[in-house]
């Protein structure tokens, strides 16, 4: 796994407690992230499942970094995570500056990870499927040859083929 696939798992772990913390442990959520107004239980669960569905996004986007709208969409996740704590702290003063601070860390260098890598997968996806063809173009030209050489050349070609 890459390390950006690394990061995304540690990122998606994190939000598991944010998770936790909406549908089990309000006090905690609105002391960690809303420390500036009051909140109820449905407040509560509904940011345990957006929290839930970006942190679904996190572990699937870091199995499958070439697969470009899910990564896309991981990508957008942390902007509208940002912008949403943002607008919290800026216009609605429902956030203190350290709980979007450490928002902040989190989604900013996730946003300019995932900046810095947008086509650095996509690239090796492509290389790898370049190199699955080579093998099955390969793969094909060999049973060719043992179908067509119904003699020693043919099964000493195919036996070394398939040894390695």
């Amino acid at each position: 796994m890459k390390a950006l696939g690394w990061w995304l798992m540690l990122v998606g772990s994190l939000r598991l407690a944010s998770v936790w913390f909406g549908f089990f442990d309000i006090w905690a959520l609105r002391l960690a992230v809303f420390s500036s107004t009051s909140m109820t239980e449905v407040h509560g669960r509904t940011f345990g499942v957006w929290t839930l569905l970006t942190c679904t996004l996190c572990f699937v986007c870091a199995f499958n970094l070439e697969n470009k709208p899910l990564y896309l969409v991981t990508f957008l996740s942390f902007i509208y995570a940002f912008g949403h704590f943002l607008t919290e702290y800026l216009f609605y003063h429902t956030m203190a500056l350290s709980n979007l601070t450490t928002v902040g860390i989190f989604a900013g260098t996730s946003i300019i990870w995932m900046l810095l890598q947008w086509n650095a997968h996509q690239q090796s996806f492509k290389r790898q499927q370049q190199q699955q063809r080579q093998q099955q173009q390969q793969s094909y030209f060999l049973k060719q040859i043992f179908v067509q050489g119904n003699g020693k050349i043919g099964r000493v070609w195919r036996a070394r083929w398939i040894s390695h």
